[in-house]
């Protein structure tokens, strides 16, 4: 590309900026500074590779031009005070649009001066090798002229190329803090955004220059993206804490439930066997209190055969004594002494017979206390 093809790219480029800003509304504050700062960088480029390379070129190559190149030198110090006013200057304050206008007309009045009168020239009297190798040249002190304008620095060769390659390294640095800066504070603002979860990011549009917006936007990017990981990891953590939480729930209600159902079964179960075990005692007390009325039966019935039988027993004894006494005394003529003594034995048959008779009814009082006791 040549030299003047170059240039003229450039104005397309401005121009461009120029009408963005011109059909940007009143309260497009935030649009309109990207756009003058976009203005900023690229003016401020396009001055310092011609006051570098193409305006000494000219002079000292074209014949006629010095005036032209003197007017247009002093053209871009006008431009570069506007642009160093208006990189500090609020897009809200009321001269912020009245300022950028009068560049606007300064720069296309410039450009127009150039185009029409001064290009020209160049081409006329530069072979078309020469302009090609002086573009070549512009393009590769582009990439490192100054972003910002810096009007106290000589505008005029050689001191300009010296000075300017100083200021472009300075003002890359600059660039590249400021936009660390910027990222990082428009990360901070997003992240505080996100735990408040604001509807409305406050998070504040980048100023300055293409390296600036870009170095800002990465730092920007990889702060997103390194919270973004960390927000998928807490809320895949939150999730597998839920799922388990739901699981031991219901793994509770599971238990729970085989709980109250082993302790249904345990107190049905226990009822049954208390149940069988209440029916067996009371069928063995029945029994029991059977038995011992059938014993405490015959008992007494023993007991009073007993007692019926000695009495005869004892009557009978009775009897043969008496029968005894009287045929013995009828018979013989025994001594009253034999006599006595056979009364004598007669007695104690008797009180031998009375005494067991009392025992054995002793005996079956007590046995039929004993089962009554049991019933």
């Amino acid at each position: 590309m040549d030299a003047i093809t170059l240039l003229k790219d450039d104005h397309r480029k401005v121009e461009e900026l120029f009408r963005r800003f011109e059909k940007a509304g009143d309260r497009a504050h935030a649009d309109k500074r990207k756009v003058v700062d976009r203005i900023i960088e690229e003016l401020s480029r396009h001055a310092a590779i011609e006051e570098q390379l193409f305006y000494p070129v000219s002079r000292a190559t074209v014949d006629g031009v010095d005036d032209t190149v003197l007017e247009s030198t002093e053209e871009h110090h006008i431009v570069k005070w506007l642009l160093s006013e208006l990189e500090d200057l609020d897009p809200t304050d009321e001269r912020f649009d009245a300022k950028v206008t009068v560049l606007i007309e300064a720069v296309r009045h410039h450009v127009k001066e150039e185009e029409k009168e001064f290009f020209p020239k160049v081409r006329d009297q530069l072979t078309r090798a020469s302009l090609t190798d002086l573009g070549e040249a512009m393009e590769k002190a582009k990439e490192k002229a100054p972003t910002h304008p810096h009007p106290r620095l000589p505008a005029t060769a050689p001191l300009n190329a010296m000075s300017g390659a100083f200021a472009g390294v300075v003002d890359r640095v600059n660039d590249t803090v400021s936009g660390l800066t910027q990222g990082g504070k428009q990360a901070a603002q997003e992240l505080i955004d996100r735990i408040r979860q604001d509807p409305k990011p406050r998070s504040a549009s980048t100023r300055g220059s293409t390296r600036t917006r870009k170095t800002a936007d990465k730092v920007r990017r990889t702060a997103s993206t390194a919270t973004d990981g960390a927000q998928a990891t807490v809320r895949s953590a939150r999730a597998g804490a839920k799922r388990t939480a739901k699981e031991t729930a219901s793994g509770a209600k599971r238990t729970a439930s085989t709980a109250k159902q082993s302790a249904k079964r345990a107190t049905g179960t226990a009822k049954q066997s208390a149940k069988r075990t209440a029916g067996t005692a009371k069928r063995g007390a029945k029994r029991t209190a059977s038995t011992a009325r059938s014993g405490a039966k015959r008992t007494t019935g023993t007991a009073k055969r007993t007692t019926t039988g000695t009495a005869k027993r004892t009557s009978t004894a009775r009897s043969g004594a008496k029968r005894t006494t009287t045929g013995t005394a009828k018979r013989t003529s025994t001594p009253r002494s034999t006599a006595k003594r056979t009364t004598s034995t007669a007695k104690r048959t008797t009180s031998t017979v009375r005494s067991s008779a009392k025992r054995t009814t002793s005996t079956a009082k007590r046995a039929a206390k004993r089962t009554a006791a049991a019933r």
